[in-house]
């Protein structure tokens, strides 16, 4: 069997920590006077923490000072570790552990590669850290999504070259980022908003094992 790389994004994709950055926004939105809904939330899913609050003023045709943009940022993500400090395995996306076990019994090296910070930490907490051969997050990387740095550090990681590597995404940002880096790139969530991936399912229990050796052995 060929030996591939399998790189899985983590908000949206392994658990839905999504929820929790969308109160802690919505939460720091509203006292700022600001609008948000679900419909500005997708605009931030893959989008860094600084980025998210630009865009979020803008929205709101607000300026504020250096330091006070670090503070909200600070706050923001109190909000987000204080609802994730709850998590357990059951937060686990449905068929996840299926994918990661199948694709440990078919001796294919496993990357996470995330934009947050807090990876390792939520890891922790839904017990799934020992899964991973390798962990890129938001603390080894100073490029954002889309740019592919992410998975380009996860694939040389692995030890495993771009091109034979597969990413697993829920954000624009991310399935363009896989694009970019010649990787193949597989959505997960809406064909309306993820139309740019190679494939797309709704979630992973639309994936069966044959797929997955498929794409080991294509």
């Amino acid at each position: 069997m060929k030996r591939k790389g399998f790189i899985f994004d983590l908000d949206g994709v392994i658990v839905d920590t999504a929820k929790y950055h969308f109160l802690a926004w919505q939460r720091l939105a509203k006292q700022l006077g600001i609008e948000f809904s679900e419909h500005e939330n997708e605009q931030l899913k893959g989008v860094s923490r600084v980025r998210s609050l630009e865009k979020i003023l803008s929205w709101g045709n607000k300026t504020i000072e250096a330091d006070r943009f670090s503070e909200l940022l600070d706050k923001k993500n109190q909000d987000y570790l204080s609802y994730i400090s709850k998590m357990n395995e059951n937060e686990i996306l449905p068929d996840v552990t299926r994918i990661l076990a199948h694709l440990k019994a078919n001796h294919q090296p496993i990357a996470l590669g995330s934009a947050s910070k807090n990876a390792r930490t939520i890891l922790d907490m839904v017990h799934l850290k020992d899964q991973f051969n390798a962990i890129v997050d938001g603390n080894d990387v100073s490029k954002a999504k889309p740019d592919p740095e992410v998975f380009l550090i996860a694939a040389k990681q692995l030890n495993v070259d771009p091109e034979a590597c597969i990413v697993f995404e829920d954000s624009v940002a991310g399935v363009e980022a896989a694009n970019i880096a010649n990787m193949i790139s597989i959505g997960i969530g809406s064909k309306d908003i993820l139309g740019h991936a190679d494939y797309i399912f709704k979630d992973f229990t639309e994936i069966d094992n044959a797929f997955i050796e498929n794409l080991i052995n294509r």
